[in-house]
Protein backbone atom coordinates (compact mmCIF):
# COMPACT_ATOMS: atom_id res chain seq x y z
CA UNK A 1 0.00 0.00 0.00
CA UNK A 2 1.28 3.46 -0.53
CA UNK A 3 0.64 6.29 1.27
CA UNK A 4 1.17 10.30 0.18
CA UNK A 5 0.95 12.45 2.63
CA UNK A 6 0.20 16.29 2.24
CA UNK A 7 3.04 18.20 4.34
CA UNK A 8 4.04 21.36 2.45
CA UNK A 9 2.40 24.40 4.49
CA UNK A 10 3.55 26.35 6.91
CA UNK A 11 0.77 26.11 9.67
CA UNK A 12 0.77 29.88 9.90
CA UNK A 13 -1.93 29.07 12.35
CA UNK A 14 0.75 27.79 14.52
CA UNK A 15 2.88 30.57 14.54
CA UNK A 16 5.42 31.41 16.32
CA UNK A 17 6.34 27.71 16.50
CA UNK A 18 6.69 27.98 13.10
CA UNK A 19 8.99 30.65 12.43
CA UNK A 20 11.89 28.40 11.83
CA UNK A 21 10.02 24.62 11.63
CA UNK A 22 7.31 23.22 9.90
CA UNK A 23 4.12 22.49 11.57
CA UNK A 24 4.27 18.36 10.75
CA UNK A 25 7.90 18.57 12.33
CA UNK A 26 6.87 20.07 15.82
CA UNK A 27 7.58 17.68 18.53
CA UNK A 28 4.35 15.36 19.70
CA UNK A 29 4.88 12.99 22.59
CA UNK A 30 8.41 12.68 21.57
CA UNK A 31 8.32 12.76 17.82
CA UNK A 32 7.69 15.19 14.99
CA UNK A 33 3.78 15.11 14.17
CA UNK A 34 4.63 13.94 10.59
CA UNK A 35 6.37 10.53 12.44
CA UNK A 36 3.49 9.90 14.05
CA UNK A 37 1.41 9.81 11.17
CA UNK A 38 4.17 7.71 9.10
CA UNK A 39 4.49 4.63 12.06
CA UNK A 40 0.12 4.39 12.45
CA UNK A 41 0.01 4.24 8.57
CA UNK A 42 2.64 1.47 8.41
CA UNK A 43 1.32 -0.18 11.03
CA UNK A 44 -1.97 -0.25 8.99
CA UNK A 45 -0.17 -1.71 5.88
CA UNK A 46 1.34 1.36 4.48
CA UNK A 47 4.83 0.71 3.33
CA UNK A 48 5.84 3.05 0.66
CA UNK A 49 5.29 6.90 0.97
CA UNK A 50 5.17 10.11 -0.63
CA UNK A 51 6.04 13.29 1.29
CA UNK A 52 5.03 16.53 -0.43
CA UNK A 53 7.19 19.01 0.82
CA UNK A 54 7.44 22.87 0.71
CA UNK A 55 8.00 25.19 3.60
CA UNK A 56 11.05 23.94 5.62
CA UNK A 57 11.56 20.39 3.07
CA UNK A 58 15.14 19.92 3.96
CA UNK A 59 14.14 20.20 7.82
CA UNK A 60 11.68 17.13 6.81
CA UNK A 61 14.22 15.39 4.07
CA UNK A 62 17.12 15.36 6.59
CA UNK A 63 14.97 14.12 9.47
CA UNK A 64 13.36 10.87 7.53
CA UNK A 65 15.74 10.43 4.53
CA UNK A 66 14.63 7.57 2.50
CA UNK A 67 12.58 5.73 4.92
CA UNK A 68 15.23 3.09 5.71
CA UNK A 69 15.36 3.75 9.51
CA UNK A 70 11.56 3.32 9.72
CA UNK A 71 11.81 -0.19 7.91
CA UNK A 72 9.59 1.83 4.57
CA UNK A 73 10.52 3.55 1.61
CA UNK A 74 10.02 7.34 1.51
CA UNK A 75 9.75 9.57 -1.63
CA UNK A 76 9.31 13.46 -2.06
CA UNK A 77 7.41 15.00 -4.46
CA UNK A 78 8.26 19.55 -3.90
CA UNK A 79 5.48 21.83 -3.68
CA UNK A 80 7.92 24.71 -4.39
CA UNK A 81 3.95 27.28 -4.23
CA UNK A 82 1.21 26.63 -1.87
CA UNK A 83 -1.73 26.68 -4.26
CA UNK A 84 -3.96 24.14 -2.51
CA UNK A 85 -4.96 20.79 -1.29
CA UNK A 86 -5.65 19.64 -4.66
CA UNK A 87 -2.42 21.21 -6.06
CA UNK A 88 -0.30 19.66 -3.34
CA UNK A 89 -1.53 16.18 -4.63
CA UNK A 90 -0.98 16.45 -8.06
CA UNK A 91 2.97 17.37 -7.96
CA UNK A 92 2.56 13.90 -6.60
CA UNK A 93 1.12 12.47 -9.76
CA UNK A 94 4.05 11.01 -11.63
CA UNK A 95 4.74 9.04 -7.85
CA UNK A 96 1.76 7.93 -7.43
CA UNK A 97 0.34 4.59 -7.83
CA UNK A 98 -2.57 2.58 -9.16
CA UNK A 99 -4.51 3.36 -5.31
CA UNK A 100 -3.26 5.07 -2.41
CA UNK A 101 -4.09 6.57 0.99
CA UNK A 102 -3.83 10.33 1.01
CA UNK A 103 -3.34 12.18 4.37
CA UNK A 104 -2.98 15.40 5.54
CA UNK A 105 0.22 15.93 7.40
CA UNK A 106 -1.86 17.83 10.45
CA UNK A 107 -4.18 15.00 11.05
CA UNK A 108 -3.58 11.88 13.23
CA UNK A 109 -5.79 9.09 12.36
CA UNK A 110 -6.35 5.95 14.08
CA UNK A 111 -4.87 2.90 12.93
CA UNK A 112 -7.97 0.57 12.58
CA UNK A 113 -9.95 3.09 11.03
CA UNK A 114 -6.94 3.51 8.35
CA UNK A 115 -7.32 -0.59 7.78
CA UNK A 116 -10.83 -0.31 7.44
CA UNK A 117 -10.23 2.08 4.48
CA UNK A 118 -7.59 0.41 3.05
CA UNK A 119 -9.78 -2.60 2.64
CA UNK A 120 -12.01 -1.11 -0.10
CA UNK A 121 -12.65 1.03 -3.21
CA UNK A 122 -12.19 4.76 -3.08
CA UNK A 123 -13.57 6.20 0.21
CA UNK A 124 -13.27 9.47 2.25
CA UNK A 125 -13.11 9.82 6.07
CA UNK A 126 -15.39 11.52 8.07
CA UNK A 127 -15.95 12.57 12.01
CA UNK A 128 -18.61 13.89 13.72
CA UNK A 129 -18.51 16.63 15.34
CA UNK A 130 -19.70 19.21 18.10
CA UNK A 131 -19.35 22.08 16.35
CA UNK A 132 -19.59 21.36 12.67
CA UNK A 133 -19.07 24.97 11.52
CA UNK A 134 -15.36 24.98 11.89
CA UNK A 135 -15.38 22.12 8.81
CA UNK A 136 -16.38 21.37 5.68
CA UNK A 137 -18.97 18.99 6.26
CA UNK A 138 -20.11 15.49 3.59
CA UNK A 139 -23.38 15.22 2.46
CA UNK A 140 -24.02 11.97 1.99
CA UNK A 141 -27.04 9.18 0.68
CA UNK A 142 -26.69 6.57 3.55
CA UNK A 143 -22.84 5.24 3.41
CA UNK A 144 -22.12 6.91 0.27
CA UNK A 145 -19.96 10.11 -0.24
CA UNK A 146 -22.01 13.17 -2.90
CA UNK A 147 -20.08 16.41 -1.92
CA UNK A 148 -18.11 18.65 0.29
CA UNK A 149 -19.87 21.92 1.66
CA UNK A 150 -17.32 23.91 2.96
CA UNK A 151 -17.61 26.01 6.11
CA UNK A 152 -20.52 27.60 6.58
CA UNK A 153 -22.70 29.36 9.52
CA UNK A 154 -25.59 26.45 8.88
CA UNK A 155 -23.84 23.25 8.10
CA UNK A 156 -26.54 20.97 6.80
CA UNK A 157 -24.19 18.16 8.15
CA UNK A 158 -22.33 16.93 11.78
CA UNK A 159 -19.46 14.54 9.45
CA UNK A 160 -16.39 16.80 9.15
CA UNK A 161 -14.31 15.80 6.61
CA UNK A 162 -11.44 14.37 8.69
CA UNK A 163 -8.94 14.93 5.42
CA UNK A 164 -8.27 11.38 4.80
CA UNK A 165 -8.89 9.70 1.65
CA UNK A 166 -8.39 5.99 -0.50
CA UNK A 167 -8.25 7.46 -4.25
CA UNK A 168 -7.39 6.24 -7.44
CA UNK A 169 -5.67 8.41 -10.70
CA UNK A 170 -8.91 8.92 -11.66
CA UNK A 171 -8.60 11.73 -8.86
CA UNK A 172 -5.67 13.66 -11.16
CA UNK A 173 -8.56 13.99 -14.11
CA UNK A 174 -10.99 15.69 -11.81
CA UNK A 175 -8.81 18.08 -10.02
CA UNK A 176 -7.08 19.16 -13.56
CA UNK A 177 -11.04 20.00 -14.28
CA UNK A 178 -11.80 21.56 -11.14
CA UNK A 179 -11.67 25.63 -11.27
CA UNK A 180 -9.62 27.64 -9.17
CA UNK A 181 -11.44 28.14 -5.50
CA UNK A 182 -11.86 32.18 -4.33
CA UNK A 183 -8.78 31.75 -2.83
CA UNK A 184 -7.09 30.93 -6.05
CA UNK A 185 -6.28 27.91 -4.98
CA UNK A 186 -6.83 24.15 -6.37
CA UNK A 187 -8.85 22.25 -3.42
CA UNK A 188 -8.37 18.65 -3.33
CA UNK A 189 -12.33 18.88 -2.03
CA UNK A 190 -13.35 20.16 -5.59
CA UNK A 191 -11.74 17.65 -7.28
CA UNK A 192 -13.56 14.91 -5.14
CA UNK A 193 -17.04 16.89 -5.77
CA UNK A 194 -16.58 16.03 -9.84
CA UNK A 195 -15.01 12.55 -8.84
CA UNK A 196 -18.38 11.39 -6.57
CA UNK A 197 -20.32 12.66 -9.88
CA UNK A 198 -18.98 9.87 -11.83
CA UNK A 199 -17.75 7.35 -8.93
CA UNK A 200 -19.04 5.69 -5.81
CA UNK A 201 -17.09 6.48 -2.93
CA UNK A 202 -17.17 5.19 0.71
CA UNK A 203 -17.56 7.54 3.90
CA UNK A 204 -15.56 5.91 6.56
CA UNK A 205 -16.11 7.19 10.08
CA UNK A 206 -13.46 7.42 11.61
CA UNK A 207 -12.68 5.89 15.30
CA UNK A 208 -10.75 8.72 16.53
CA UNK A 209 -9.09 11.31 15.19
CA UNK A 210 -6.22 14.50 16.20
CA UNK A 211 -6.27 17.81 14.43
CA UNK A 212 -2.91 20.02 15.48
CA UNK A 213 -3.48 22.99 13.91
CA UNK A 214 -3.42 25.62 16.79
CA UNK A 215 -0.53 25.88 19.00
CA UNK A 216 -2.77 24.55 21.77
CA UNK A 217 -3.74 21.31 20.19
CA UNK A 218 0.02 20.13 20.57
CA UNK A 219 -1.30 19.95 24.44
CA UNK A 220 -4.55 17.76 23.92
CA UNK A 221 -2.36 15.85 21.67
CA UNK A 222 0.50 14.92 24.18
CA UNK A 223 -2.93 14.21 26.62
CA UNK A 224 -4.06 11.52 24.46
CA UNK A 225 -0.39 9.95 23.42
CA UNK A 226 1.80 9.90 26.80
CA UNK A 227 -0.68 7.69 28.38
CA UNK A 228 0.60 4.88 25.31
CA UNK A 229 3.96 5.31 25.59
CA UNK A 230 6.05 1.96 27.82
CA UNK A 231 8.04 3.81 30.10
CA UNK A 232 11.50 3.56 29.59
CA UNK A 233 14.55 4.57 32.22
CA UNK A 234 17.38 5.31 30.25
CA UNK A 235 19.21 7.94 32.21
CA UNK A 236 20.25 8.60 35.90
CA UNK A 237 17.50 8.59 39.13
CA UNK A 238 18.89 9.92 42.40
CA UNK A 239 18.24 8.19 45.44
CA UNK A 240 15.28 10.50 46.96
CA UNK A 241 13.04 11.42 43.63
CA UNK A 242 9.93 10.06 43.47
CA UNK A 243 8.22 8.52 40.11
CA UNK A 244 4.93 7.74 39.95
CA UNK A 245 3.02 6.30 36.97
CA UNK A 246 4.55 6.21 33.53
CA UNK A 247 7.51 7.98 33.21
CA UNK A 248 10.03 7.59 30.57
CA UNK A 249 13.78 9.46 31.37
CA UNK A 250 16.34 9.47 28.06
CA UNK A 251 19.55 8.82 28.08
CA UNK A 252 22.41 11.07 29.66
CA UNK A 253 19.51 12.52 31.51
CA UNK A 254 19.66 13.00 35.35
CA UNK A 255 16.86 13.18 37.68
CA UNK A 256 17.80 15.26 40.96
CA UNK A 257 17.01 14.26 44.76
CA UNK A 258 13.16 15.42 46.04
CA UNK A 259 12.27 15.70 42.20
CA UNK A 260 8.72 14.31 42.22
CA UNK A 261 7.50 13.40 38.43
CA UNK A 262 3.92 12.20 38.19
CA UNK A 263 3.41 10.40 34.77
CA UNK A 264 2.47 9.98 31.86
CA UNK A 265 5.37 12.14 31.59
CA UNK A 266 8.02 12.10 28.81
CA UNK A 267 11.76 13.66 29.60
CA UNK A 268 14.21 13.36 26.79
CA UNK A 269 18.03 12.92 26.47
CA UNK A 270 20.81 15.14 28.34
CA UNK A 271 18.38 17.02 30.62
CA UNK A 272 18.99 18.22 34.03
CA UNK A 273 15.94 18.11 35.87
CA UNK A 274 15.56 19.37 39.59
CA UNK A 275 16.52 18.71 42.86
CA UNK A 276 12.71 19.43 44.21
CA UNK A 277 10.90 20.35 41.45
CA UNK A 278 7.25 19.26 40.50
CA UNK A 279 6.65 17.86 36.98
CA UNK A 280 2.67 16.60 36.79
CA UNK A 281 1.29 14.64 34.14
CA UNK A 282 0.65 15.45 30.51
CA UNK A 283 4.36 17.49 30.36
CA UNK A 284 6.46 16.47 27.49
CA UNK A 285 10.20 17.76 27.71
CA UNK A 286 12.66 17.76 24.94
CA UNK A 287 16.40 17.17 24.65
CA UNK A 288 19.00 19.52 26.61
CA UNK A 289 16.16 21.05 28.83
CA UNK A 290 17.12 22.42 32.44
CA UNK A 291 14.56 22.25 35.13
CA UNK A 292 16.03 24.02 37.98
CA UNK A 293 15.04 23.90 41.86
CA UNK A 294 11.34 24.26 42.57
CA UNK A 295 10.13 24.59 39.70
CA UNK A 296 6.64 23.52 38.57
CA UNK A 297 5.44 22.17 35.07
CA UNK A 298 2.08 21.32 34.37
CA UNK A 299 0.68 20.15 31.41
CA UNK A 300 3.23 21.53 29.22
CA UNK A 301 5.68 20.97 26.19
CA UNK A 302 8.55 22.47 26.67
CA UNK A 303 10.95 22.21 23.54
CA UNK A 304 15.10 20.93 23.22
CA UNK A 305 17.34 23.29 24.70
CA UNK A 306 15.10 25.42 26.95
CA UNK A 307 15.72 25.90 30.42
CA UNK A 308 13.50 27.19 33.42
CA UNK A 309 15.18 28.90 36.25
CA UNK A 310 14.43 28.32 39.69
CA UNK A 311 11.11 29.17 41.37
CA UNK A 312 9.56 29.59 37.84
CA UNK A 313 5.96 28.25 37.15
CA UNK A 314 4.98 26.78 33.82
CA UNK A 315 0.96 25.77 33.74
CA UNK A 316 -0.46 24.33 30.34
CA UNK A 317 1.91 26.08 27.89
CA UNK A 318 3.88 25.47 24.68
CA UNK A 319 7.74 26.81 24.89
CA UNK A 320 9.96 26.67 22.02
CA UNK A 321 13.52 25.52 21.67
CA UNK A 322 16.16 27.40 23.68
CA UNK A 323 13.89 29.62 25.42
CA UNK A 324 15.78 30.94 29.07
CA UNK A 325 13.45 31.61 32.18
CA UNK A 326 14.68 34.16 34.69
CA UNK A 327 14.35 32.87 37.69
CA UNK A 328 10.73 33.59 39.43
CA UNK A 329 8.76 33.55 35.98
CA UNK A 330 5.54 32.46 36.04
CA UNK A 331 3.32 31.43 32.94
CA UNK A 332 -0.36 31.79 34.89
CA UNK A 333 -2.98 29.76 33.14
CA UNK A 334 -6.38 30.29 34.51
CA UNK A 335 -8.81 33.07 34.89
CA UNK A 336 -10.30 34.15 38.06
CA UNK A 337 -13.78 33.75 36.17
CA UNK A 338 -12.90 30.63 35.05
CA UNK A 339 -13.87 31.35 31.38
CA UNK A 340 -11.95 29.99 28.41
CA UNK A 341 -8.71 31.32 27.62
CA UNK A 342 -8.52 33.63 24.85
CA UNK A 343 -5.09 33.81 22.48
CA UNK A 344 -4.48 34.69 19.22
CA UNK A 345 -4.01 32.94 15.58
CA UNK A 346 -2.44 34.80 12.69
CA UNK A 347 -2.49 37.87 15.00
CA UNK A 348 -6.54 37.49 15.52
CA UNK A 349 -7.93 37.13 19.09
CA UNK A 350 -9.16 33.37 19.22
CA UNK A 351 -11.37 31.50 21.95
CA UNK A 352 -8.97 28.47 22.85
CA UNK A 353 -11.95 26.70 23.87
CA UNK A 354 -9.46 25.63 26.93
CA UNK A 355 -10.45 26.58 30.47
CA UNK A 356 -6.51 26.38 31.43
CA UNK A 357 -3.99 27.17 28.93
CA UNK A 358 -0.52 29.52 29.71
CA UNK A 359 2.07 30.95 26.91
CA UNK A 360 2.61 30.06 23.48
CA UNK A 361 6.26 31.04 23.02
CA UNK A 362 8.46 31.02 20.30
CA UNK A 363 12.13 29.79 20.09
CA UNK A 364 14.72 31.93 21.38
CA UNK A 365 12.44 33.68 24.27
CA UNK A 366 14.46 35.21 27.28
CA UNK A 367 12.28 36.09 30.50
CA UNK A 368 13.68 38.48 32.81
CA UNK A 369 13.62 37.45 36.66
CA UNK A 370 10.03 37.56 38.49
CA UNK A 371 8.49 38.06 35.10
CA UNK A 372 3.93 37.45 35.23
CA UNK A 373 2.68 35.90 32.20
CA UNK A 374 -1.06 36.20 31.47
CA UNK A 375 -3.14 33.27 29.96
CA UNK A 376 -3.55 32.91 26.53
CA UNK A 377 -0.33 35.43 25.83
CA UNK A 378 1.54 34.78 22.47
CA UNK A 379 5.54 35.85 22.44
CA UNK A 380 7.38 35.77 19.03
CA UNK A 381 10.45 33.99 19.01
CA UNK A 382 13.47 36.03 20.14
CA UNK A 383 12.00 38.53 22.33
CA UNK A 384 14.25 39.68 25.59
CA UNK A 385 12.09 40.69 28.84
CA UNK A 386 12.89 42.77 31.17
CA UNK A 387 13.11 41.99 34.98
CA UNK A 388 9.50 42.17 37.01
CA UNK A 389 7.89 42.76 33.70
CA UNK A 390 4.30 41.79 33.20
CA UNK A 391 2.83 40.48 29.80
CA UNK A 392 -0.06 39.88 28.08
CA UNK A 393 -1.77 39.60 24.41
CA UNK A 394 0.80 39.85 21.79
CA UNK A 395 4.54 40.13 22.50
CA UNK A 396 6.93 40.97 20.28
CA UNK A 397 10.97 41.59 20.09
CA UNK A 398 11.88 45.03 19.83
CA UNK A 399 13.14 46.04 16.36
Amino acid sequence: MQAIILAAGEGSRMRPLTAKMPKVMLPVAGKPLLEHIILRAQAAGVSRFVLVVGYGSDVVRNYFGDGSRLGLRIDYALQDKQLGTGHALMVAESLAEDRFLVLNGDVLPDEASLREMASGGAAVSAIKVDDPSRYGVFLAEGDIFKSVVEKSANPPSNLANAGIYLLKESIFDSLRAAPLSERGEYELTDGLNLLAAKEKIRIVEMKSWLEIGRPWDILAANEVLLPDIEPCILGEVEPGATLIGKVSIGRETIVRSGAYIVGPVLIGEDCDIGPNCYIRPASCIGDKVRVGNAVEVKNSAIMSGSKIGHLSYVGDSVIGEKCNFGAGTICSNLRHDKGNIKSYIKGERADSGRRKLGVIMGDNVMTGINTTIYPGTVIESGFRGLPAAIHKGLVFPER
